[in-house]
C-alpha cells in the first residue's frame, strides 16, 4: 500500500512507522524532518509545514494514497484543512482522537466506543470531540473515508507513564524516586488505569489500514490490562532498585492549584477508574493482542532513559513545587491535629 502520515515520528506514530517499514509498505511522512535520523531507510519524508496549506498542496501534487494518517490534528480548523488537501487523494483517512473524550465522570467503569463523548473538564478533549464531529459529518455528507482511532495513555521508550508531573515530562519524578524523595500521587493511588506501549498500539492501528469495514467507524485501541496508579509507581521504583515514598494528594486539591493544569489531565482523565473493552477493534484485527504488560513496559522505559542521558532533562521548577506542596500540606495536617 501507499501510505502518508501527517507527523509520523511522535510517541504513537513512530512505532507504526517502524512496523509499516518492516513490512515493506510504501510509506511517506509529511513533517518538518525533526527526527528523520531515527527513521528506517525505506521511509520517505516530505519536508513541509502542513500549516502552510499552499506549499503542502504543491508538494503533494500528483500524489494519491491508499491511506492518510493524521496524528497532529487537535482543533477542527486543522481537520478542515486536511479535508481540503486530501478529499480527492486518499481511499482512507485515519484520525487519531483521544479516549479522554469519553464522558467524565463516567457512569460506568467499562468503556466502549458507545460511551458518550462528553468532557466538561478538558478543552483538549472537547476539541478532539469537535474534530470527530466534523470528520463524521464529512463522511456522512460527502463520503470522505474516515476512520477514527481513540488511544488512551500510550507511551514509548522516552517517557515513563505518570499521573502527576511538570512541564518537563517524566524524568523529574523518576529522579525524585531514585533519590528517595516523596512523590506526589493523585488520590490514594487505588484508581484503575490503562497504559499501552506504542509497539502494541501499532499492531492494531496497522490492522485497520486498508480495511473497508473500518470506514465510517471509531475504534479505541488500548491494552486489556488495568492496573492501579500505586502499581505503576511501584514498578518505577522497582526498576530503579529503590523504595517508593508516595505522598497522596486528592485530585481536587491538585486541580485547585494554579501552577499546573491538573483539572483537565486528572479530573478530566487520569483520576477516573477505567477499563477499556477492545472487542470492536479485535473483530477487524483478530490477531491483535497487547503483549507488553504495564510492569514490563515501565521497566523497559526506565532502563532506556537511564541508558540515554539526553532524556534526563531536569525540571527544577516542578521539583521545588513538589517540595513546597508537601511542606504546605504537612503543616495544614499538623495544624488540624493541634
Amino acid at each position: 500500500m501507499k501510505i502518508l502520515f501527517i507527523g509520523g515520528t511522535g510517541t504513537i506514530s513512530m512505532a507504526i512507522t517502524r512496523l509499516l517499514a518492516s513490512r515493506g509498505e510504501e510509506l511517506y511522512l509529511l513533517n518538518r524532518g525533526n527526527r528523520s535520523a531515527e527513521l528506517p531507510d525505506n521511509v520517505k519524508t516530505i519536508i513541509a509545514d502542513i500549516n502552510d496549506e499552499e506549499d503542502t498542496r504543491k508538494k503533494l501534487e500528483g500524489m494519491t494514497f491508499d491511506c492518510v494518517g493524521e496524528f497532529i490534528g487537535f482543533v477542527p480548523a486543522q481537520l478542515e484543512r486536511d479535508y481540503r488537501l486530501f478529499k480527492d487523494k486518499t481511499k482512507q483517512f485515519i484520525y487519531i482522537s483521544s479516549a479522554s473524550a469519553y464522558e467524565k465522570p463516567p457512569k460506568g467503569y467499562v468503556i466502549t466506543e458507545e460511551t458518550p463523548l462528553v468532557n466538561p473538564y478538558w478543552e483538549y478533549s472537547r476539541n478532539k470531540i469537535a474534530c470527530e464531529d466534523y470528520l463524521m459529518e464529512r463522511y456522512e455528507k460527502d463520503g470522505f473515508p474516515v476512520t477514527i482511532v481513540r488511544p488512551s495513555h500510550t507511551y514509548d521508550e522516552r517517557s515513563v507513564p505518570l499521573g502527576v508531573h511538570g512541564n518537563g515530562g517524566s524524568w523529574q519524578v523518576v529522579k525524585r524516586i531514585k533519590e528517595g524523595k516523596q512523590v506526589i500521587i493523585h488520590g490514594d493511588g487505588t484508581s484503575l488505569w490503562t497504559i499501552t506501549h506504542n509497539s502494541d498500539f501499532a499492531k492494531a492501528y496497522v490492522g485497520l489500514i486498508g480495511n473497508p469495514k473500518a470506514i465510517g467507524e471509531a475504534f479505541q485501541i488500548t491494552s486489556d490490562e488495568s492496573v492501579s496508579w500505586n502499581s505503576i509507581y511501584k514498578s518505577i521504583a522497582e526498576a530503579l532498585g529503590t523504595e517508593l515514598h508516595p505522598y497522596y494528594v486528592a485530585s481536587e486539591t491538585l486541580a485547585a492549584m494554579s501552577d499546573y493544569d491538573f483539572t483537565g489531565s486528572l479530573i478530566g482523565d487520569k483520576s477516573n477508574s477505567v477499563v477499556f473493552d477492545n472487542s470492536k477493534v479485535k473483530k477487524l484485527v483478530p490477531d491483535f493482542k497487547a503483549e507488553i504488560s504495564a510492569d514490563q513496559g515501565i521497566k523497559m522505559t526506565v532502563k532506556y532513559i537511564l541508558d540515554h542521558p539526553e532524556f534526563q532533562q531536569d525540571d527544577p521548577e516542578y521539583d521545588e513545587w513538589c517540595d513546597r506542596v508537601i511542606e504546605a500540606l504537612d503543616k495544614a495536617k499538623s495544624s488540624m491535629k493541634s
